[in-house]
């Protein structure tokens, strides 16, 4: 059988080029690669993969996006499959001599069979690559023989080709797909890393895969950075190649001192919140303010160390090499090594969305690193994230009230609605002062300026929004969406998205879900984080599956901030004019005036309409109301009391409950203290468990000088309070998923006791972030408050 790339290897002189000598032809696939090659004359090479070979053809003036110009495309020898990641120097005087540069890649299709289309001489395919795309010509105008066979390259008309006055492709993206360089740069001696390297992206999947093939990294909140490290000089790179090394200053310091001649390095520059966990609105604040110290860099690739390309190497071999540079690093906490874990991707995303966090970034252990979007690394996220571009805003109040935001969807930008939370009020006011600077007389986006849009002042779309959301809406409109930050490395025309838009499934097919008719919706509850009186009735509506078994059909006390918690706030709990439907009164013997209670979602949302921001139901219910069915036993640190503090001690009070036959569970208080509550059967009367909840807590106070039983705040600095008060006819404690009146507008969670022994910050839950556990399917309470428990004597 004839060796079709026999040709090839006689040509060459191995030990001389760097080209590959390739092996036996395979299977046949689909590649196809344009390499820009400066020999005698500059031209590109186009080779299609075809029959375990690269079929190659050299175009003299390289190709065209204009359509029906022809360029002249002269047949060569086949080439190896090797030969389409060949990027270097041949040497002067060796065939082919000269500096290849790989220009594009990507996939080809063929118009009917290719092999009787090369031999008629007229093959029409289909490019899919970084560069060019679209349907192209190969027309032969003269036969081989003693001379090589003269090919013309056409693109055809359609819609990825260019007008004849349009930019040339050639001239608009000259640099390498593969390492960023331009000719010179790659024919230039010495050992330098690319001066950048066009970042590998992930797919997106709703779940994360699993298999032995796969690891998982947690997804940080940040920006994506590539770091540049040569004879100790460092630039820090964004994801389109702008150099903000000075804005990552104290991050550059720390790379610059790694023991290193040369290095790439990519990774995310992220802040941390109090909780650990990366808080990209911190590190929006910093940019702002011009402050980088707090700044860390979590490192998750290694691209090029000391003269060695590594980008071919699978995955796990990069990031060992990562792992030893990082440890050479003097201990500097500001640089992190991105861990991986070779666990289940469900289960490990699912973990990720109960922390709080962003999701995970699964990727294939043995993986080459390769620029552009790829199917060998997939995020999946516990929310819905992406950016748009601003084209409007509103103003409430003289304040920011909302930004009207769009994206594109092929050359059109589409309206998707408006994000009116998660700005703090310096953010706003700064964001407020750009958009006056890009004002305009109407919208781009297709479908704005309607009834809805009335008083939107319209805005040149050139800023662009990083923006939560929790889905869409029938009118393609997004839905419960919260303002993240401006993303500075992105431009308007990346405002591309992920998914498209997708409604929700129609009445028939989902549980019917009440409006929240509210006054003043866009009224701000929490100043610091601009959350609105609409966003706390989306939350509860959201949450209600969840947040109604711990307060339907209990009387409640409900802490009410119709201003907003920088206003007076007060507890109410009898009748009040105008009670919106949903919220009732119910007689409860023993109780001079009717109390409030709600039974379903339409409650939670009149609740929403009084301005209620706190729930706290009682310990018993309305048809037992002197039957108490749980015991709450709150934890309350004082002065000088961290937080692991306070969950040892919890997770003594659970251990002291067992041991007399009680089982736990435990949540935050959405303050710096914990809840542990006791589920009983409602036999015993509230005298009952008031004495033993009494006598438990001072028992503890007495043998372990952590707590005290003492309400006086003199006996609190360094000790643990241990209130058992909650536990009487009347007294209640703040619900489980209930928001609370305090800064940050931080929720009432219920744990898994692992997750206590873990130290989980409570911090990290508000009413804009725990859509991410709640979206995890996890309830750590499952089946646990169902326990019937009697107190023991």
């Amino acid at each position: 059988m004839t060796d079709p790339l026999a040709t090839y290897r006689a040509k060459r002189d191995f030990a001389r080029t760097p080209e590959p000598v390739g092996g036996a032809a395979g299977p046949s696939g689909d590649a196809f690669v344009v390499q820009k090659h400066a020999a005698r004359r500059l031209h590109y090479d186009l080779r299609l993969e075809l029959d375990g070979v690269l079929k190659s053809w050299a175009v003299a003036k390289g190709p065209s996006l204009i359509a029906g110009e022809k360029r002249l495309a002269v047949r060569t020898e086949d080439h190896p499959l090797d030969y389409g990641g060949f990027e270097g120097v041949i040497p002067k005087g060796a065939y082919g001599g000269g500096t290849v540069l790989l220009w594009d890649r990507g996939r080809w299709v063929p118009e009917g069979d290719p092999r009787a289309a090369l031999e008629a001489g007229r093959l029409t395919f289909r490019l899919e690559g970084e560069k060019l795309g679209g349907t192209w010509h190969l027309v032969r105008t003269r036969r081989g023989g003693a001379r090589q066979e003269h090919w013309l390259l056409i693109k055809a008309r359609d819609a990825a080709a260019r007008a004849a006055d349009g930019p040339d492709i050639l001239d608009e993206a000259p640099l390498s797909v593969a390492s960023g360089r331009d000719l010179d740069a790659i024919a230039a001696p010495g050992d330098p890393p690319p001066d950048f390297v066009e970042p590998m992206l992930a797919a997106t999947a709703a779940q994360a895969p699993d298999g032995p093939d796969w690891v998982h990294e947690i997804k940080h909140d940040g920006y994506r950075v590539q770091a540049r490290i040569e004879g100790g000089s460092v630039r820090l790179l964004t994801r389109r190649g702008l150099d903000w090394t000075r804005r990552f200053a104290s991050v550059a310091r720390a790379m610059g001192k790694l023991p290193v001649r040369a290095a790439l390095v990519d990774g995310e520059v992220v802040m941390e919140g109090p909780d650990g966990a990366s808080d990209f609105g911190r590190l929006q604040e910093a940019l702002a303010a011009g402050r980088s110290e707090g700044m860390a860099y979590y490192a998750f690739d290694l691209l090029h160390l000391d003269g060695r390309d590594l980008r071919r190497l699978p995955l796990l071999e990069r990031k060992e090499a990562l792992r030893g540079l990082l440890d050479h690093g003097g201990g500097d906490t500001r640089l992190r090594y991105s861990e991986h874990l070779e666990t289940a991707g469900e289960a490990t995303r699912r973990h990720a969305c109960r922390l709080g966090l962003e999701g995970i970034v699964s990727k294939r252990r043995d993986a080459p690193y390769r620029s552009g979007r790829s199917e060998a690394w997939v995020k999946s996220k516990c929310a819905l994230r992406d950016t748009f571009a601003v084209g409007g805003f509103t103003v409430n109040g003289g304040r920011l009230g909302s930004l009207v935001l769009g994206y594109l969807d092929g050359d059109v930008w589409r309206h998707a609605g408006r994000v009116g939370s998660g700005f703090s009020h310096d953010a706003a006011e700064a964001l407020r002062v750009r958009l006056d600077r890009l004002r305009a007389e109407r919208p781009v986006f297709e479908g704005a300026g309607g009834a809805e849009d009335r008083g939107v002042v319209w805005v040149r779309p050139e800023l662009v929004a990083d923006v939560e959301y929790r889905g869409w809406t029938r009118e393609r409109r997004l839905r419960q969406a919260s303002f993240k930050g401006l993303r500075e490395d992105r431009q308007p025309e990346d405002a591309v998205l992920d998914a498209p838009p997708r409604a929700p499934r129609s009445p028939a097919r989902s549980p019917a879900r009440p409006a929240a008719r509210l006054t003043n919706p866009d009224r701000v509850l929490w100043p610091d984080s601009g959350l609105t009186k609409r966003d706390l009735a989306d939350y509860l509506l959201e949450v209600a599956p969840l947040l109604l078994p711990h307060v339907a059909g209990r009387p409640l006390s409900l802490v009410r901030c119709p201003s907003g918690i920088g206003e007076p706030c007060f507890f109410q709990k009898h009748r009040m004019p105008g009670l919106p439907g949903g919220v009732r009164l119910a007689e409860v013997e023993g109780e001079d005036e009717p109390l409030l209670a709600v039974e379903d979602a339409e409650g939670l949302a009149g609740l929403a309409q009084m301005g209620v921001i706190e729930i706290h139901p009682w310990g018993s219910r309305l048809e037992a109301p002197d039957r108490p069915d749980r015991l709450t036993f709150d934890l309350d640190p004082g002065e000088g009391v961290d937080w692991s503090a306070t969950c040892a001690a919890a997770l003594d009070i659970r251990d002291r409950l067992a041991a007399i036959g009680l089982d736990s569970v435990a949540k935050t208080t959405g303050g710096k203290g914990l809840h542990v509550v006791v589920p009983l059967e409602p036999l015993a009367g509230w005298e009952e468990a008031k004495a033993f909840a009494q006598g438990f807590a001072r028992d503890l106070a007495r043998s372990d000088p952590r707590f005290t039983a003492r309400m006086a705040k003199s006996a609190r600095p360094g000790r643990i309070f241990i209130d058992y008060l909650r536990n009487a006819r009347g007294a209640t404690a703040v619900a489980a998923f209930s928001p609370r009146a305090r800064p940050g507008a931080p929720v009432s969670v219920p744990l898994a006791w692992e997750e206590v022994e873990a130290g989980l910050r409570p911090d990290r839950f508000t009413i804009r972030t725990l859509h991410r556990r709640i979206g995890s399917g996890a309830d750590p309470w499952a089946g646990r408050l169902e326990r019937r428990q009697r107190l023991p004597r």
